[in-house]
């Protein structure tokens, strides 16, 4: 597959050319679900003649259904277009195909979703990560230059490493949310995953950038990574221990392999611990949940989405939401109310906004002797289809990334080789908050040492 940086040289017949082959390369991979349309059985949804890029179901493109990948938003058009569709547009590229992911980015395996599942390209019995499934696994399938994804505790930078490409979550409030379908609005951000990680950079530096209508947008003038990039840059790097001991085997031994060759390259490599990341994981669900609560509440039937026909409106809503709303997302908002009702605020909502404090303290402390942080993306590779029952245990699937989220920092994920079982592995770089420069050049560097 052509990469974005080679796309932005072609002239535009062989934009349009591009463009339908690609729609044939979906056709003929049409069993792996990485788009909504797919498995619609519908035509995929396209916008101009711009270079095509993939973009999760929950992004705003005005006249296209964006639903989530949920049954209560069917039916929904969007009437504007997100920021980053915006600046996609000004700058040559164009929305196309609606890319599945886990229900209200609520997931870890794409398995969620209202649609069906998406498979992973590598091996389709097992899980592309979630919630961003759809995007990764259309850039690993050759069926995506570049993808677009949302982060709240992970969803890009997992599926990127369960599916073997590159995902980037930004530092929040470096690219608008506005347009974004909220899940956790303290948390949430909007990020490229792609083939390498040239053009992730190229991808950040189109859609970031301050937003007016967006309150959560850092008012900061953006300044180009992609034009700097330099991977013979040498940083201090922190290795977090505790996190490369709990992983299993086969990520420990891939992860040992590229932190030699980040020391051989001449890269300084530091050992650190983070807290226990169990604390890490009930900070991030409680606030999460509770914050999904508050935000779900717009999905009455009333403004938009679908409407279950009822006598009255107590059970319009009550129906509507019932019928509307898959079972993680029901667990989800049950969850989120339980910790801010009365009685239960101040020992669950206002403790998880303390322990945050923490978490972002730590990350902080950590980096101010090291230019970044690496450290396992998962605790295991991509695993099979229904394996993870225990709602639980499929929340541990985030226990190295949602800290992240939690302390507002950049983070990427980056292919790193295979484990025994053959699927891919990633690592992520840490990077302090609008230090995705070094973010970038770290990555960049690994990258080539791997090569």
């Amino acid at each position: 597959m052509i990469t974005l940086k080679e796309a932005l040289q072609l002239p535009k017949e062989e934009i349009i050319a591009l463009r339908e082959d690609l729609k044939k390369a979906i056709e003929e991979k049409k069993e792996l679900g990485a788009y909504v349309e797919q498995l619609q059985g519908i035509q995929i949804s396209e916008y101009g003649e711009g270079i095509p890029i993939a973009i999760k179901d929950n992004i705003q493109v005005m006249g296209w259904n964006v639903t989530s990948a949920s049954n209560i938003l069917q039916g929904y058009v969007a009437p504007y277009n997100a920021t980053v569709i915006d600046k996609m547009l000004s700058h040559g590229l164009a929305p196309f195909g609606r890319t599945n992911m886990d229900e209200f980015a609520m997931g870890s395996s794409t398995e969620t979703s209202f649609y069906g599942k998406t498979l992973n390209p590598h091996n389709t019995k097992c899980v592309p990560g979630g919630s961003s499934g759809g995007s990764a696994a259309a850039v690993a399938a050759g069926i995506a230059i570049a993808a677009l994804g949302s982060d709240t505790g992970g969803s890009i930078r997992q599926p990127a490493a369960f599916c073997g490409c590159v995902g980037m979550k930004p530092t929040y409030g470096k690219v608008s949310r506005y347009g974004l379908g909220a899940y956790s609005s303290s948390l949430d951000q909007i990020g490229p995953i792609t083939q390498n990680v040239e053009d992730a950079a190229i991808l950040f530096d189109i859609i970031a950038g301050h937003e007016i209508k967006d309150s959560t947008s850092a008012n900061l003038v953006h300044e180009k990574v992609s034009d700097k990039l330099n991977s013979d840059k040498k940083q201090t790097i922190a290795v977090i221990e505790n996190y490369l001991e709990e992983a299993n085997d086969a990520i420990k031994d891939v992860m040992k392999n590229a932190i030699k060759a980040l020391e051989e390259a001449g890269h300084k490599i530091v050992y650190k611990s983070l807290s226990d990341s169990k604390y890490d994981i009930a900070t991030y669900y409680v606030i999460a949940a509770a914050e999904a609560s508050a935000n779900f509440s717009r999905y009455d039937g009333v403004r938009y989405g679908n409407r279950t026909e009822s006598s009255n409106l107590k059970e319009m809503y009550k129906k509507t939401r019932s019928e509307g709303f898959g079972e993680e997302v029901k667990r989800r908002i049950l969850l989120g109310t339980f910790v801010l009702s009365s009685g239960y605020y101040d020992a669950y909502y206002i403790k998880a906004q303390k322990a945050r404090h923490f978490i972002k303290s730590r990350f902080e402390e950590i980096l101010s002797e090291a230019d970044l942080i690496f450290t396992p993306v998962t605790p295991t590779t991509a695993f099979e289809f229904g394996s993870k029952s225990d709602p639980l245990e499929m929340y541990l699937q985030d226990i190295y990334t949602i800290s992240v989220n939690l302390a507002g920092l950049p983070a990427i994920s980056v292919p790193i080789g295979k484990a025994s079982d053959g699927m891919p592995v990633g690592a992520q770089f840490i990077g302090k908050a609008y230090g995705e420069q070094n973010l970038f050049d770290g990555a960049l560097s690994l990258e080539k040492i791997l090569k």
